[in-house]
């Protein structure tokens, strides 16, 4: 059953505010952002005990929630949950570090040693950093890119055959990913430290799903070899992925039948299981660890298989635990590989950690999250470690098993540690394409974000180009250039947005001091001789000039030719004056000819212009262009039928005598009314009333114009050169310009520019655009809209 709401009334009576009585009433206080780079450097080298506590605490979190962590609150809660991200991790770490193209020992270094550093520095309390799949996939292109096969093939002397020195091409492959890592999370915690974590902030929503839809066709494309156990060829650069398969399908006919059929089981299994794991999920205390069970199993059956119905593959790999120097030769081969991997790892990674703490009520610092995240891939990569980040399927075990913080990640990292010391080496008989089955199936998520194309249709066809931009580019062009596509792509949306704004004119809702668009709604109405004008964007030098054109057009005056005309009117009316006072001197002399020459109808414009023009040469020759007697009504000429007498009126179109055709009250039709009044007051209430489309483009009604300068929150000097144009330009046809609604900051970039000056001053800035209304309505509207209804009275004493 529906409520009626209840209506709130409220009511104003102030006077009308101008910039300059604003700040005088609100009292403004100089902006600390002016202060000098002095000042600024003194301020934070001032140091107190609160202030290096404060800053201890907010570069190591651990400090501040650690002396305050409750066993009995949370200790049962983190046990459980570290325990199923630690099973989790067992699977993920030995699965990704296949994309990475290393041996999946260290895809489980990869799982202990930086969430033990993020523990730390971390302010997440619900992420699980770990293996990634669209970081794992980005350093296998660049592991694979520097160390191909064909770089480590070990000719045989007989038949001029070669293999592939596997251990040799593993050891340095882990190099590179190492040296990668490291120099990936150097990069994020310099970034951290000059405090650029906004700069996850350009990597859109539609952007990053669109970028891991692309990352996980790349993952299966990766995985096909395995799972059809044949051997392609390793292609790099755009198109790479097309040639790929073209090469696998040629290669289906050497297919392992053996290793197809363990993958394709596999991966029933592994389907079948996720779904009752996922409707099941509200009754199971934690989730069935169904990789970890089927690695098991597969292993045992390998292990008793023959050897050549099944090939095994999973080599473990040697490696050490004391910590590794990077290669810095190979920093220049690797840097933008770096840069996007901390991007699109910090993108995640912050995406997930501001979910979590929105819906649990804490907060997450973006800066300190980047220097987090730099500081565990850094010193990951010192233990031969790959790029890390937020997994979103570990963070929702974490999270839904009961995990209250971070201290779950050091529970898991002592199930990876256990692993790789004790049971590492029971997975030597374990086949890749299990591995292969398992990285496939995780990947079902992402490929559901495909229906992202179907929302974004309906919802926003700017974010749906962002998406299909992205997912294209990097299919085609892989992860690297891929990701500096979109990232430019969504750039150029965004300026190209600002660029073409809407522009509207507005008109007030009746009764109110509301404004609205007055093409978008019917009840609005325009107030009388006041063009209300606003841009949907602010405005700087990459729109200044179309916000120009659309003033112009919007307000429908042509500023070029009615200046023109202006000055032409201006001189005449000079040289009217000065013919006049001549005339009136030479007229004291004389005797007054009351009835003069002017006898007779006025049967055309034309007839009677000439015969003016003829008397007044006769009365003064040789002294210039004749002096025009008719009435004139800005730019419309109107002159009796009959001298000195009511009547008929006449009228010339386009106000310039010189080009004006003939036109009379009675072919107005509905447009007009007959003018029948000598009195100059009552003509001119009745040309009032003449329709203003049909008196000719030179006339013109508006006598303000106010720019709505509310949705502006920057202003820079091409903008502010452009303002003041539009106010010397308008000024010129005597039309006057209002801004309202500038911010604060806008203001003192108008001050800081130097627009104002003794033309234009702060009175021409108002709070609000009711106030410019009611300011122009009192100073130069009442004579022409009397009847016009605001919202809030006016009054008579409004400042000037």
């Amino acid at each position: 059953m529906e409520t009626g709401r209840r209506e709130t009334r409220y009511s104003v009576d102030r006077d009308v505010l101008d910039e300059k009585h604003l700040e005088e009433a609100s009292r403004r206080v100089e902006n600390s952002d002016n202060q000098s780079l002095c000042a600024h450097l003194r301020e934070s080298l001032r140091c107190s005990v609160p202030r290096l506590k404060r800053n201890m605490v907010s570069c190591f979190p651990i400090l501040y929630w650690l002396p305050r962590y409750s066993l009995w609150d949370y200790g049962m809660s983190d046990l459980i949950s570290g325990i199923s991200v630690g099973i989790m991790h067992l699977p993920q770490g030995m699965a990704y570090a296949l994309l990475a193209s290393v041996p999946p020992v260290f895809g489980l270094f990869s799982s202990f040693y930086p969430p033990l550093i993020y523990f730390i520095f971390g302010t997440s309390r619900h992420i699980s950093i770990g293996t990634f799949t669209v970081l794992s996939i980005m350093v296998g292109s660049v592991t694979e890119r520097l160390a191909p096969d064909q770089f480590f093939l070990v000719l045989n002397g007989t038949n001029l055959t070669g293999e592939v020195n596997t251990e040799a091409r593993d050891s340095y492959r882990v190099t590179v990913a190492a040296t990668t890592t490291v120099l990936g999370g150097a990069i994020q915690v310099i970034l951290g430290m000059v405090r650029f974590g906004f700069v996850g902030t350009y990597l859109s929503e539609p952007l990053v799903r669109a970028y891991t839809t692309a990352a996980a066709f790349h993952a299966v494309v990766a995985q096909l070899k395995y799972v059809f156990d044949v051997s392609p060829k390793r292609f790099i650069g755009p198109f790479s992925m097309v040639y790929t398969l073209i090469d696998l399908c040629s290669l289906l006919p050497q297919t392992q039948v053996a290793t197809l059929l363990v993958s394709l089981v596999s991966m029933v299994v592994l389907i079948v299981a996720k779904e009752l794991n996922s409707k099941f999920s509200h009754k199971l205390p934690v989730p069935i660890p169904v990789e970890l069970i089927v690695i098991i199993l597969v292993t045992v059956v390998s292990h008793w298989a023959p050897a050549h119905h099944l090939r095994r593959g999973c080599c473990w790999g040697t490696s050490e635990w004391a910590p590794t120097m990077p290669d810095a030769s190979i920093f220049k081969q690797v840097i933008g590989d770096a840069f996007a991997l901390a991007v699109v790892g910090y993108a995640i990674s912050i995406s997930l950690g501001k979910t979590f703490a929105l819906k649990h009520g804490y907060k997450v610092d973006s800066n300190q999250e980047l220097v987090a995240l730099g500081l565990s891939n850094a010193a990951g990569g010192l233990f031969q470690c790959f790029s890390v980040c937020a997994s979103m399927s570990r963070s929702l075990i974490q999270e839904t098993t009961g995990g209250k913080t971070q201290m779950a990640a050091v529970v898991s990292s002592v199930i990876v540690l256990v692993t790789v010391l004790k049971l590492g080496c029971l997975f030597h008989q374990l086949p890749k394409a299990v591995l292969a089955v398992i990285v496939i199936v995780n990947l079902k998520g992402m490929f559901l974000q495909s229906c992202d194309i179907i929302t974004l249709w309906r919802s926003c066809k700017i974010d749906l180009l962002v998406w299909l931009v992205t997912w294209i580019s990097t299919v085609l062009f892989n992860l690297d250039l891929g990701l500096v596509i979109s990232i430019t792509f969504a750039l150029m949306t965004v300026i190209f947005r600002t660029q073409l704004p809407q522009y509207s004119v507005l008109g007030q809702v009746p009764g109110t001091e509301i404004y609205l668009d007055m093409e978008m709604h019917k009840e609005v109405r325009s107030v009388p001789g006041i063009t209300i004008f606003r841009s949907s964007a602010t405005v700087y030098f990459a729109n200044a000039e179309l916000y120009l054109e659309a003033l112009k057009e919007k307000s429908g005056l042509d500023i070029t030719k009615m200046i023109t005309y202006k000055r032409r009117q201006d001189a005449k009316q000079k040289r009217r004056e000065m013919r006049a006072e001549r005339r009136a001197r030479r007229q004291a002399n004389r005797e007054a000819d009351e009835n003069g020459g002017d006898g007779g109808a006025v049967f055309s414009v034309e007839e009677e212009a000439e015969h003016w023009k003829e008397k007044e040469l006769q009365e003064s020759p040789g002294e210039g262009e004749p002096e025009w007697r008719g009435r004139e009504n800005g730019t419309v000429f109107v002159m009796p039928a009959r001298p000195n007498a009511s009547g008929t009126w006449e009228y010339l179109k386009c106000g310039d005598p010189d080009s004006a055709t003939l036109g009379s009250t009675s072919g107005l039709e509905g447009d007009t009314t007959t003018l029948a009044s000598s009195c100059d007051d009552t003509l001119s209430r009745d040309l009032e009333r003449v329709s203003l489309g049909s008196l000719g483009k030179w006339t013109w009604d508006i006598h303000s114009i106010i720019l709505d300068l509310s949705t502006a929150n920057f202003i820079d000097t091409v903008a502010i050169k452009t303002i003041q144009n539009i106010f010397h330009d308008f000024g010129e046809i005597d039309v006057d310009i209002y801004l309202a609604g500038c911010q604060t900051s806008v203001v003192e970039q108008l001050e800081r520019g130097r627009f104002f000056n003794h033309s234009i001053t702060k009175g021409h800035l108002f709070a609000s655009v009711h106030d410019a209304v009611l300011y122009c309505l009192n100073h130069k509207g009442a004579s022409t809209a009397p009847s016009y209804e605001c919202a809030v009275n006016m009054r008579c004493n409004t400042r000037l």
